[in-house]
């Protein structure tokens, strides 16, 4: 309830502690399990690129979502960063929105297509973003591991050449940035060299796929929890058809 990285429904579950109703303490709000739920959740696994590649309209909406909140007057040095993005963003609308798609291009079914195509070739971006949570762990161990050890087991990265780095936007490396959140992404290719001594020094896991074997992962994972709400809905309907619970 605590991450909104993992806090997908109506159309993603990940751990099947989301497979019914939850409050999320980040966003102060609770997600409902409903029939839109019930009915997005079996086919995740089908429906996970085409949403990755819409995902920008969501950061679109979060964002403003954000910073016209209360609770963004309250972060940090919010008198001048909440006013500094709000400018920038409105700008961005106005050479992209304006500037860009409606005085540029002459009809809508142009305007539509540039606009999908501009934001779909960005998906790997997102399915980056989630390589590295979703097939983790999910499991809150509390004062019984470490800073490090907590980092490792719920976030991986993924390997890639270094004239890769470009495309993947230093997302790659997600592990080393929660451990040192405050260094810049073009270091943090140096950085992973230390984590990997360090690992190998404590005998802490360091979890590092390819971009395709990330993938499976995520895919096998989604699948896996869309298999246990099957599950469930039989046991409920078994259930309710013969009035037996199978506890003896």
């Amino acid at each position: 309830e605590h991450d909104p990285d993992l806090q997908n429904t109506p159309l993603f579950a990940t751990s099947p502690s989301y497979l019914a109703s939850f409050h999320s303490s980040y966003y102060n709000f609770t997600f409902l399990w409903d029939k839109a739920a019930e009915f997005a959740i079996p086919y995740q696994r089908y429906t996970y690129y085409p949403i990755m590649g819409i995902a920008r309209f969501n950061l679109y909406i979060l964002s403003w979502c954000h910073l016209l909140s209360r609770r963004s007057t309250t972060l940090g040095s919010s008198k001048w960063t909440r006013p500094t993005e709000i400018c920038f963003m409105s700008i961005y609308w106005f050479l992209f929105g304006y500037c860009l798609v409606w005085r540029s291009i002459p009809t809508w079914t142009l305007r539509i297509m540039f606009v999908l195509v501009s934001h779909i070739i960005t998906m790997p971006l997102h399915v980056q973003i989630t390589l590295s949570h979703w097939a983790m762990s999910t499991s809150e161990l509390g004062e019984s591991e470490s800073f490090p050890q907590h980092q490792l087991r719920t976030t991986m990265d993924v390997e890639c050449p270094p004239w890769l780095d470009f495309i993947h936007g230093g997302l790659q490396f997600q592990a080393v940035h929660h451990l040192f959140p405050c260094v810049p992404r073009h270091n943090l290719r140096r950085l992973q060299q230390l984590v990997i001594g360090f690992c190998d020094e404590t005998g802490i896991k360091y979890k590092r796929l390819g971009f395709v074997a990330g993938n499976k992962d995520v895919l096998g994972k989604l699948g896996e929890v869309a298999a246990q709400l099957e599950l469930m809905v039989k046991c409920q309907k078994h259930m309710a058809e013969t009035g037996e619970s199978g506890l003896h």
